[in-house]
């Protein structure tokens, strides 16, 4: 465990002209933050076991939601655990939990409230878990109903709004096709899985803006999203995440870059 906090509020403490009690204050207060920050490097890293066996029991719930599980979606949870580089006791434990999850009559809710309790209320976060789940969601292509049902229930519980979800998908290369190109609440009233992009991400939808946005509100989102997915704000999540996160402010700045170049502005 680092003291860095608890050294340099003492440091403050002393400085701000309080003396040794000044100090004591600050170091007490620098070792609240400190102990804050290890705990949730803790919580971020693969060697605790924090979110493998929830995760991974979501991906088998999903996998099984539509009927049967494909070798694509076991492919996906497969290489999932060698890019989180899982030691050999990890990876039981996430095997155990895909196998768990795609019982008949599984309830996504625990694993699901145990995702939304370790990414706690950080968005940085909880768009990497996203981004894992909507690898399996689109495993084998256009995805069903029940797939989506889950994913949405997990964005909900994770503070993702439809339309941030929407540009996520955006970024696989998949537009929604219900009507309005708005998400629906069900199965029906015109609600339909996201289809496949044959023309590419739509840079619009990958910001989460409407075609006739003007350019002001076109750079706040950019700046929102931007701000949200960039990696240098994700501390000690697990390499995998972190690329995860790479990939998705690469794909931002790129659509940002394209809408600049159609309009004409800097």
């Amino acid at each position: 465990m680092s003291y860095t906090y608890t050294f340099w509020f003492a440091v403050a403490g002393l400085l701000m002209g309080h003396g040794i009690v000044g100090a004591g204050v600050g170091a007490i207060l620098g070792f609240v933050f400190d102990n804050l920050r290890f705990s949730q490097r803790r919580s971020a890293t693969p060697e605790s076991g924090g979110y493998v066996s929830p995760l991974f029991a979501l991906l088998g719930a999903i996998a099984k939601s539509d009927g049967r599980v494909s070798e694509a979606e076991i492919a996906v949870a497969e290489r999932l655990m060698s890019r989180m580089g899982l030691d050999n006791g990890l990876r039981q434990v996430a095997i155990k939990a895909f196998n768990t999850g795609k019982q008949p009559e599984f309830d996504v809710t625990g694993p699901i409230n145990a995702l939304r309790q370790w990414a706690g209320l950080r968005r940085d976060h909880a768009f990497p878990v996203l981004d894992v789940v909507i690898e399996t969601v689109l495993a084998e292509g256009n995805p069903s109903p029940e797939k989506m049902a889950i994913l949405r229930q997990l964005a909900f519980a994770l503070r993702i709004s439809d339309m941030e979800l929407m540009a996520l998908m955006a970024m696989k290369g998949y537009v929604w096709q219900g009507a309005g190109g708005r998400y629906g609440t069900g199965h029906g009233g015109g609600y339909a899985p996201p289809q496949r992009n044959t023309q590419g991400p739509d840079p619009y939808a990958v910001l989460g803006i409407p075609r006739d946005a003007d350019d002001r509100a076109i750079k706040r989102a950019y700046r929102k999203l931007i701000s949200e997915h960039h990696p240098d704000r994700l501390g000690d999540l697990p390499e995998d995440m972190r690329k995860r996160a790479e990939a998705r402010a690469s794909d931002i700045n790129a659509a940002y870059e394209r809408i600049k170049a159609e309009r004409g502005f800097k």
